[in-house]
């Protein structure tokens, strides 16, 4: 049974359906302790697949069924995002172009040299966690809002949009110390520390 720390590690996903190649590129990635598995078929691939679970897919465009090119621009539309390199014995420009428009860390040809392949693959895990930890925090601040009360969003909302507590109350029709307490509870729900610090909250829920 693994441990945490090995269930934690990304995993590098292979997709091609010739075995040698396969094998070569997780004894590659092995060789400088990534984390791989193998697949011979997208198919295949999605029967057994965690989409939360962090890593990226070297994927090769011409396979049987769906085609790497295809699957990867359906899993840039989907809920689950994954960061993908691309790789072909057959890669033309028309074929690049569409790759990179629908979000791949890099297209290349195979043979693929072992050098360019680990430094696309390593630009791939840390687009995954940049990812991963952009909606980790969504998540995080999506949660606290949900926690505030009507007049607490609404006193949210006024303090983003500039407004002094003076004008706030105004508005509101409510006293100032009032409209006070109220920005001291929802600023300390949403763990903002400052206006800015709000603002840019709101910029992610409004994403």
């Amino acid at each position: 049974m693994m441990d945490d720390r090995k269930r934690g590690r990304p995993t590098v996903i292979i997709i091609d359906d010739d075995e040698s190649v396969r094998e070569a590129l997780r004894g590659l990635f092995e060789s400088v302790e990534l984390t791989a598995e193998t697949h011979g078929s997208v198919a295949e691939f999605l029967a057994a697949d965690d989409p939360d679970r962090a890593g990226c897919i070297v994927l090769d465009i011409r396979l049987p069924g769906q085609s790497g090119l295809e699957f990867q621009e359906v899993l840039a539309k989907s809920r689950h995002p994954r960061s993908v390199v691309l790789i072909s014995a057959h890669v033309d420009v028309a074929m690049a172009v569409r790759a990179m428009k629908a979000g791949a860390i890099d297209v290349l040809t195979k043979p693929v040299r072992e050098q360019e392949l680990l430094e696309a693959v390593n630009r791939a895990l840390a687009s995954d966690s940049a990812r991963r930890e952009d909606a980790n925090q969504t998540a995080a601040v999506r949660l606290r809002y949900s926690k505030l009360t009507d007049r607490e969003r609404q006193i949210m909302t006024l303090v983003v949009a500039g407004k002094l507590n003076k004008q706030i109350a105004a508005e509101v029709q409510l006293a100032e110390a009032t409209v006070k307490l109220h920005r001291g509870h929802m600023m300390r729900k949403m763990h903002a520390s400052s206006v800015a610090d709000l603002v840019r909250m709101a910029s992610i829920l409004e994403g």
